[in-house]
């Protein structure tokens, strides 16, 4: 753990030197900074190719430390499980935004429903304005996500109808405040209502049937989709014989 906080800390130097950087440059005020953590902590003990020598300087080359499930719980702490889930300590990705010239607010919260696709779109629409003013190509889709920009100086309902998430036989949907999951060591469906209990610790998938099979036949109909655009990818992407 040591060395995870070594590379925290570290990190943290490395941001703070690009923004004396900015601040030289007389471009720190107008610059738009998006910080985003990694989707939890990982519980994984790898051991890699070559494997790891204990006997080597901790951190070194010859190393392949991980921090291990207790690190991992303690790190993800209220969130439940870790990454490779999709339960919250396998998903949540915090996001900073920092814009002195583009944002109002200072310090604080929103809570709209988000994904890591919209950050592209945030960025194109910052830079060329609307992305939905871009110029279509027959062959580049427009991108999946939704302009950040709008929740920036104002608190708004969820950007997305629904998040579906689909990750070695770990599955959820969340749609408004209620979150439909479940991993592939447990028999059936758990849902949550994420606006009271983001630490997904009160199951109520008994008191909501109707809701769970809903969601549930929804995530199938989304999964299917998803296999079938990932078998076109790879079949267009295949080299002619």
């Amino acid at each position: 753990m040591a060395i995870h906080a070594a590379m925290v800390d570290r990190m943290d130097r490395e941001i703070g030197r690009l923004v004396e950087t900015l601040k030289k440059m007389g471009v720190f005020e107008k610059t738009v900074i998006l910080f985003l953590s990694d989707n939890g902590a990982s519980a994984e003990q790898i051991v890699r190719g070559d494997g790891h020598d204990g006997k080597a300087p901790a951190g070194s080359a010859r190393t392949y430390l991980l921090i291990g499930p207790g690190w991992s719980s303690a790190a993800n702490t209220p969130l439940r499980l870790h990454k490779s889930w999709v339960h919250e300590g396998g998903v949540a990705t915090p996001l900073i935004v920092h814009w002195p010239e583009g944002i109002r607010a200072k310090g604080a919260l929103r809570h709209a429903l988000g994904h890591t696709v919209d950050i592209p779109v945030t960025l194109l629409d910052l830079a060329a304005g609307h992305v939905s003013d871009l110029p279509a190509r027959k062959d580049a889709p427009r991108p999946p996500g939704k302009s950040l920009i709008p929740t920036f100086n104002v608190h708004q309902a969820p950007l997305h109808q629904f998040v579906f998430f689909s990750h070695i036989d770990n599955r959820a949907l969340r749609q408004g405040k209620w979150k439909l999951v479940r991993s592939k060591r447990m028999q059936s469906w758990a849902l949550y209502d994420m606006s009271a209990d983001r630490a997904e610790q009160h199951d109520l998938a008994s008191h909501y049937p109707d809701r769970v099979m809903k969601m549930a036949r929804m995530w199938e109909k989304l999964n299917a989709k998803f296999k079938q655009d990932a078998e076109r990818t790879r079949e267009s992407s295949r080299p002619p014989n």
